[in-house]
């Protein structure tokens, strides 16, 4: 799901378990083709020749594949598959890596689209994302490059900062990052063409292509070489040498394919003169029957008078002559009807019959002589495949560490730095993504999680003060780090995560009878069972899914859970509107409140979209609900309602709270003057109550409806005379 796949290969022998099948379906979608491949192909002793057989080596123990068994059968049978379709050893593909999740930081399928880091969750397109952002790369070869950095942000902090050397080198020097998108402008898709010459589908233009990027290559190694920038930068230097002197390709093909050939080489014209004698010999044969044709209509429009007299040709009748119905008349008798047309007759004549045979033979000559010429130029270049692909290599690199130093100079973005400890921490932080589309100016925010004291962020706030998108930066500047990318911040450190996860909305699954809680409860089950104290975790609204006191519960239990440094204890930040839960701070190793800050006066509420420390005082659900339109008459009835539960929520403040058996303050101490805290876990004391004043039974006997005024009065003296001798 993280790769997208357009085919899923599957052994033979699971196409006809229906389950598997159907869960995949549910899984990747209907758009994905899943294709069954006899068993055989999977055998690892199978798998293993295989790859033996395509990276020409006695033994995969220098792959690095020794223990991936699993890895090795799908490998070995993929290639096989290819190579059954494409009937062909598939030699462009020289170099097999595996995949280690210590070297890259996790982010499944889920983080990828909560965090929109490729796809809109709106659309599936890339606008609104954070590639849209970043991808300003001028060569295909680079922007599938940044996609691969993009979806495997790094774990190694050398390997980092060689990234971020080389942007920072072109961040500084302006008119580098120019000449190297002047010459990258010019480059083609050099893995795409090395691909099509190995698997024989590439043409005359094709080869044009290639002759072209290379020598753009060659004009952007001089431009590397003569900079000093380069010069100072490792990163840099290590492309500039592994981009090859390749003027030996450029010479056969300048010598050999015309500038503009035709889309199929079946065509001819591909080939340029005085490359083979032979074909010359056939090609000026062919260029003489052309011109004895044209002389041979004109003969025959002079010999009949009929001027429009036409010699054409088709792959059925051959050559021919065509003659409007108007001027049967004149056609001569040693014409032969060859066809009946609705407005024309077809003819033909002994002399061009004769002549048909050697013109067509020529032009079938020179077609084949030009294919075994041009088969033979491209098994030629082939044997630079390796140069070439390497050449590709370093350009795709060099062309995404330009676009991130462009898009870093253009957007102010910082070189951020990390650290091997588990701290993160950003001055003025700014959503890379909505910076530059809110028209009031985006408000930056920082953060400091330090693994430690500080690990577990409570988040409270209204409903579009701007929670959801303060995690989100987070998580996008810290996977923008790790790449090597600069960030949209004024200051950022950060300590290398290994994995991010993400619970930020859920939405039905039908298909699979799944409800929105159960969406909810099975991602951040993932969470609760994957995550380390290295991981990055973004909880949003935990437990909205399900009824007020089973979702605070759930919700509650996992910050005990997730804040434990004996089970989880990974930075976390959880935007709630379970007030409740800002009582955990003090309480809960770790644990700490923050909040979005509202301005309230007598027009309303404003949104700052600044992060403070300390918990909201409250929702301001019912606020919202009036910015949105809703009519005043339910505004109104709602702040009624508010009003009463509130008054009751101060009565129930006045008892204890019970929380796992560590909180026994007062509730109103806890939580602070709002006076808002509904009690969550009553004493039986409280469920209880006091013991039953007698006075109550006699309070309970008397019957209002029946008594005198001087009866009321003496039951009145008699209860006050009860209280004055209790006292």
């Amino acid at each position: 799901m993280k790769f997208n796949p357009a085919e899923l290969i599957i052994p033979k022998s699971l196409s006809d378990k229906k389950d598997f099948i159907g869960e995949l379906r549910l899984q990747m979608g209907e758009a994905v083709a899943i294709t069954p491949f006899p068993d055989h192909h999977f055998l690892e002793t199978y798998a293993d020749n295989v790859l033996k057989e395509q990276f020409k080596v006695l033994d995969l123990q220098g792959l690095g594949m020794t223990d991936m068994n699993l890895g090795r059968s799908c490998a070995g049978a993929v290639l096989s598959y290819a190579r059954e379709n494409q009937m062909c050893d598939l030699g462009h593909i020289g170099r097999i890596r595996t995949y280690s999740g210590n070297e890259f930081m996790v982010l499944d399928s889920t983080t990828l689209r909560n965090l929109e880091v490729l796809r809109s969750v709106r659309d599936g397109s890339a606008k609104g994302t954070l590639l849209e952002v970043l991808d300003h790369t001028r060569t295909s070869m680079g922007s599938r490059l940044l996609r691969n950095w993009m979806q495997h942000p790094l774990m190694d902090i050398k390997a980092i900062n060689d990234r971020s050397d080389g942007v920072e080198a072109l961040f500084n020097d302006l008119f580098l990052r120019s000449d190297i998108k002047d010459d990258l402008k010019r480059i083609s898709d050099l893995e795409r063409l090395v691909m099509r010459l190995t698997l024989k589908r590439a043409n005359g233009r094709d080869m044009i292509s290639l002759k072209n990027s290379l020598e753009a290559s060659a004009d952007l190694q001089v431009v590397l070489d003569d900079s000093e920038t380069v010069s100072k930068c490792e990163a840099l230097k290590g492309i500039a040498g592994t981009i090859s002197d390749l003027s030996s390709v450029v010479e056969l093909i300048d010598r050999t394919i015309m500038e503009e050939p035709p889309l199929s080489i079946k065509d001819g014209g591909v080939i340029k003169p005085n490359y083979n004698s032979e074909l010359d010999e056939i090609s000026s044969a062919a260029r003489d029957s052309k011109q004895w044709l044209r002389n041979f209509e004109a003969t025959e429009k002079k010999r009949t008078g009929i001027r429009s007299l036409k010699v054409k040709h088709n792959n059925v009748f051959g050559y021919y002559i065509e003659v409007t119905s108007s001027n049967i008349h004149l056609v001569p008798d040693d014409y032969m009807r060859k066809q009946t047309l609705v407005n024309a007759e077809r003819y033909i004549t002994p002399e061009l019959k004769e002549k048909e045979s050697i013109i067509l033979n020529s032009q079938e000559r020179m077609s084949e002589m030009e294919l075994q010429l041009f088969e033979g130029i491209v098994e030629e270049v082939l044997e630079k495949r390796e140069e070439i692909q390497e050449t590709a290599s370093a350009i795709a690199t060099l062309d995404v560490l330009n676009d991130l130093a462009e898009v870093a100079s253009k957007r102010n973005y910082k070189r951020p730095t990390l650290n091997p400890s588990r701290e993160i921490s950003m001055k003025r932080a700014r959503h890379p993504v909505i910076e530059d589309k809110v028209e009031w100016g985006f408000v930056p925010n920082d953060l400091h999680l330090d693994g430690n004291e500080n690990r577990f962020m409570i988040l409270t706030g209204p409903n579009m003060a701007g929670k959801s998108t303060y995690m989100r930066q987070v998580a996008l500047i810290a996977i923008m780090a790790q790449m090597g990318s600069f960030v949209p911040a004024d200051k950022a450190s950060i300590g290398i995560v290994d994995r991010i996860f993400t619970r930020v909305g859920a939405s039905d699954d039908l298909s699979r009878g799944q409800s929105t809680f159960m969406v909810e409860m099975l991602e951040l089950a993932n969470i609760l069972n994957s995550a380390t104290n290295r991981s990055l975790i973004l909880l949003d609204e935990i437990g909205r899914g399900t009824s007020t006191f089973d979702g605070l519960s759930i919700a509650w239990a996992v910050t005990e859970f997730i804040s434990d440094k004996d089970k989880i204890g990974g930075n976390t930040i959880f935007a709630t509107h379970y007030h409740h839960l800002t009582g955990l701070e003090g309480t809960l190793d770790g644990v700490v409140n923050y909040s979005m800050a509202v301005k309230e006066d007598e027009k309303g509420i404003t949104f700052l979209r600044k992060v403070r420390s300390g918990p909201a005082s409250r929702s301001y659900g019912v606020e919202v609900a009036d910015l949105a339109g809703i009519p005043p008459e339910v505004v109104d009835r709602a702040r009624e309602i508010l009003s009463k539960i509130e008054k009751e929520d101060v009565l129930n403040g006045k008892a204890q709270a019970l929380v796992s058996g560590k909180v026994s303050e007062p509730v109103e101490e806890r939580v602070g003057k709002s006076g808002v805290q509904m009690v969550l876990f009553p004493t039986e004391e409280m469920l209880a109550g006091p013991e039953e004043d007698p006075m109550i039974d006699d309070i309970r006997s008397m019957d209002p409806n029946n008594m005198t005024p001087m009866d009321a009065l003496e039951a009145i003296y008699k209860l006050k005379k009860r209280m004055e001798d209790q006292q």
